[in-house]
């Protein structure tokens, strides 16, 4: 099922009745998620899209803009007639159900022809099961359930009904990090076998990254960039999509274009993609350094933490506008690293320019880029 969202905006009153103005939690958002996709809402706690995941389902009414399913307006359509599946952080279980019954549970509100036998229900709470592997436990209360088999009994329950749309909000946020790893790992097969087009917000983006076919990254209501992971991590639209996505996090120094070459304090580090004299942020992947004694960039070494097959250079320069540097290179590309300084060479690919004022990307073809990554479908 395709969903278009058009110009949808959700305002609240304020709580703070000395502020007359409106908090606006979704603002003219206006986007499409391709059928049988699975999306990523991906942003910074309060940036909206836990809002924006209950306008699409219908436990929230927009104050503008419309929401479509296929070529349908769903937008006046009552939850329970849009044909989702809503799976929440805290599971939602009934305690003294089994977990059969609480699979099927919803199987038993439907009416008239779409009514179900009891052998019917079972096969359909059956079959989700073994769809999440938990057809074992049929028997079982939800208190005889680790956290892992808690959430698959929630996403069982809301496959049930084969929903035209999945909807799932930080379904991983209660479990340690081992099950995650592995819950998440389920949720792509699930999303994969059954086709359902799946909405998943998370505040984590190695999570969004790592299973979504098109992220979504937003904040204070705002969409600032959609399109595929490494796309999104490797040309971010602003400084904000930069330092958000990446772990870790990118370097971003003070700089400056000065005669067709980027400065960070007094060192050239490499050629400017545009010409004009101006400052700059200058943001570095951490895989971006490289290790050589001729560098362009010196800075001041403060610790190597070896990581196996990885080493991470943890360095300090006046320019830096974070803590500390992080810069991870091969473990065999360390050798000879030491004393009170270290330099290195840097990856083109791997360093991002931003504008001093609008924190905007500088391209070699724009100056500076503005707006979102435009969606491809593949």
């Amino acid at each position: 099922m395709k969903i278009r969202l058009e110009h949808l905006t959700k305002r609240f009153p304020n709580r703070n009745k000395k502020i007359k103005e409106d908090v606006i939690a979704a603002s003219d958002l206006t986007f499409e998620i391709p059928d049988g996709k699975l999306i990523g809402l991906l942003g910074p706690s309060g940036c909206g899209k836990s809002t924006t995941l209950n306008l699409i389902s219908g436990l929230e009414v927009p104050t503008e803009g419309r929401i479509y399913f296929g070529e349908t307006d769903v937008t006046d359509v009552p939850p329970e007639n849009r044909g989702v599946g809503l799976v929440f952080q805290n599971y939602a279980l009934y305690p003294h159900l089994t977990v059969e019954d609480n699979i099927a549970f919803p199987l038993g509100n439907l009416r008239g022809k779409d009514k179900l036998t009891k052998e019917q229900m079972h096969e359909r709470a059956l079959k989700a099961a073994k769809l999440v592997q938990i057809d074992t436990l049929m028997e079982r209360k939800p208190n005889e359930l680790s956290g892992g088999q808690q959430q698959r009994v929630a996403i069982a329950r809301a496959l049930v009904k084969t929903p035209s749309v999945l909807l799932l909000d930080e379904p991983l946020s209660n479990l340690d990090a081992r099950l995650r790893l592995q819950t998440r790992e389920e949720l792509s097969r699930i999303q994969r076998e059954t086709g359902i087009t799946t909405i998943f917000v998370t505040h984590d983006q190695e999570e969004a990254m790592s299973i979504s076919d098109l992220i979504v990254v937003m904040k204070e209501g705002v969409i600032h960039q959609i399109g595929k992971p490494q796309e999104v991590y490797d040309y971010p639209c602003n400084l904000f999509v930069a330092k958000f996505l990446g772990t870790p996090p990118i370097n971003v120094f003070e700089g400056e274009v000065k005669d067709g070459r980027v400065y960070i304090g007094d060192e050239a580090v490499l050629d400017a993609p545009v010409k004009e004299n101006r400052k700059v942020y200058v943001g570095i992947r951490p895989e971006g350094f490289v290790p050589d004694r001729k560098g362009c960039l010196t800075v001041n070494l403060k610790k190597i933490e070896v990581m196996g097959r990885d080493t991470s250079i943890v360095a300090e320069h006046p320019a830096f506008t974070g803590t500390t540097i992080r810069a991870i290179v091969p473990s065999e590309d360390t050798e000879g690293i030491g004393g009170e300084t270290v330099r290195f060479n840097l990856k083109p690919k791997k360093v991002h320019l931003f504008d001093f004022e609008t924190e905007l990307v500088i391209t070699a073809d724009a100056s500076p880029k503005s707006g979102q990554t435009e969606q491809t479908e593949e």
